[in-house]
């Protein structure tokens, strides 16, 4: 009998052994989505923090105010004819928050999944709805304020010269590349961008020293027609509670 009980016994040690590796290969080949695999947490509600250039972000800067904004010469032709009566008129209102300028009109964003493969951004200035796409989404046939933007999870840290190194405490960052953009304004008093541009963003999360989070978003866009050199500016938004404060408005050519 003992020979026989020391045979079952290893046939049963070698089906419980199969049965782990089968396991931890079925295990390791499901698949992840980006929103499950996702290293730091974007959603939630968010509000502008304007520390700086509060002249051109909470105000509309005088015509012929572009200061520091490395424009072409067709540039300021194009914005020394700024009208916003006239792009009122023409339906051309959210002309400043397309994806090139949104980050720095003065809003609170709304984070959240559409899917597990796409990151929304809603926004309640000029109620803009902005779409991360992590998979392989079809492009869209017309181009729109906010364009078509992929997204990648990406290793936060010194990077190109479209963004200073992320904080330390900052695990990992969300890279968003936008084209396919209707030609808009990066300032609310006329400085234009093309609808060839393309703007890439870094998406950060940190603490804040006395608690919270702020939400720091680095943006390079790149226009040849426009711009005689990348135009780089840097977004903080900080998180609330909820979205008790949450106000949507339209679009306005001028405040």
């Amino acid at each position: 009998m003992k020979p026989q009980r020391h045979k079952d016994t290893k046939r049963l040690f070698t089906l419980s052994l199969c049965l782990c590796v089968f396991v931890v290969r079925a295990y390791a080949q499901q698949p992840t989505s980006p929103k499950s695999s996702a290293p730091v947490d974007l959603t939630g509600y968010w509000v502008s923090m304007v520390t700086e250039e509060w002249r051109f972000r909470m105000m509309t800067p005088r015509k012929g105010d572009y200061a520091r904004v490395p424009m072409t010469p067709e540039a300021r032709k194009v914005a020394d004819t700024w009208d916003p009566a006239a792009d009122e008129a023409a339906g051309n209102q959210c002309r400043a928050y397309g994806a090139a300028a949104i980050m720095r009109v003065p809003t609170r964003l709304h984070v959240t999944w559409d899917n597990d493969n796409t990151l929304r951004i809603d926004t309640d200035a000029g109620t803009q709805t902005r779409l991360f796409h992590f998979d392989a989404a079809p492009m869209p046939k017309e181009r729109s304020w906010q364009g078509y933007s992929k997204a990648q999870w990406e290793q936060a840290g010194p990077g190109p010269a479209a963004r200073p190194a992320a904080p330390v405490s900052a695990a990992k960052s969300v890279k968003v590349v936008t084209t396919s953009m209707r030609s808009g304004y990066l300032r609310r008093n006329g400085v234009p961008y093309s609808e060839n541009a393309v703007v890439t963003e870094y998406f950060d999360v940190a603490p804040l020293p006395n608690g919270g989070q702020v939400l720091l978003i680095t943006t390079r866009v790149d226009d040849p027609q426009y711009l005689q050199q990348p135009f780089i500016v840097s977004s903080q938004f900080k998180k609330e509670s909820d979205g008790s404060k949450w106000d949507p408005k339209p679009c306005s050519a001028k405040w």
